[in-house]
């Protein structure tokens, strides 16, 4: 089990007072077997009225409405978690865990939207270079998604971006180069071509001595859904696949619908200036607890 301790700032900076209209923020983990919530609170500037709700993914989502004008829109999530580490153990005797993957009716039926492409691959450069990767026809599908993980994470050079959107898989792969958020969009995109239902995950990345890539920010991975393990997380960023380093908050089936802080002003603010600050620092690490929580 590791403890630990959350702070993310985003601060919206203007020239001149502005108003506000409504704003989605998704900050806020969900408790599970694999993350537990011991503390959390938001801090908001200018004041305003606060609905908390579940979208339809299930992320916790606060409607923050503010009120009256301001120069300044000020957001601070501070929060306590504890992270479980799971084991990934394949059921090998299983054959719907081999290549290619096959769900049961009732998985597909639930997976559908996470199995349909989002992106187009017009001339096919993403299907042939996913040809470069598939390998025997019954290979667990666990071991091809941590060789394709480990193969973005080695070949693709990382670089930070701070303009908003996400790269197109196309792009990334003619680019060989991106964002933590365009790896794993192509990885997403990638697998649903392969009939292996992914969404896309943001929330944050633990490193002792930021030697990750993406730590000290908001970060992004893939998740996959795998017969007898579930959901099962890979970050090609940093090849990681179940990591306790990772603390997720948002899932979503793309990366526009899974943004930590959405809204509009109302006014001309003349220039504007934006600034986010993400602290996540080790509070207790005790490998004797239990692999998950009960």
């Amino acid at each position: 089990m590791q403890r630990l301790s959350i702070r993310h700032e985003t601060r919206y900076d203007y020239d001149r007072p502005v108003g506000f209209a409504p704003h989605r923020l998704m900050l806020r983990p969900r408790d599970s077997h694999a993350l537990r919530l011991i503390d959390a609170s938001l801090e908001l500037s200018p004041a305003g009225d606060v609905r908390w709700i579940y979208d339809a993914h299930g992320n916790s989502i606060c409607r923050y409405k503010p009120l009256g004008d301001a120069d300044t829109l000020r957001i601070v999530s501070t929060m306590i978690v504890e992270r479980y580490p799971a084991t990934l153990e394949p059921e090998l005797d299983d054959p719907h865990s081999a290549m290619p993957i096959v769900y049961s009716t009732t998985d597909r039926i639930a997976l559908a939207p996470m199995l349909l492409p989002v992106t187009e691959d017009e001339d096919g450069a993403l299907v042939t270079w996913l040809r470069g990767y598939i390998g025997h026809p019954s290979e667990p599908v666990l071991l091809f998604l941590q060789r394709l993980n480990a193969a973005i994470h080695q070949e693709f050079g990382y670089g930070e971006r701070y303009e908003e959107g996400v790269q197109a898989p196309t792009e990334t792969l003619y680019r060989r180069a991106g964002t933590c958020r365009d790896f794993a969009w192509l990885m997403v995109e990638a697998l649903r071509r392969l009939g292996i239902a992914s969404r896309f995950v943001t929330g944050y990345l633990y490193s002792k001595k930021a030697e990750m890539r993406g730590a000290g920010a908001t970060h992004a991975w893939c998740e996959a859904f795998l017969p007898g393990l579930g959901w099962t997380e890979f970050d090609p960023t940093n090849g990681l696949a179940e990591s306790p380093y990772l603390i997720p908050v948002a899932i979503a089936r793309t990366p526009a619908e899974a943004s930590p802080v959405r809204g509009a002003i109302i006014g001309n603010p003349g220039s504007s200036r934006m600034d986010v600050k993400v602290d996540v620092h080790l509070v207790q690490d005790s490998m004797e607890a239990p692999a998950r929580a009960a």
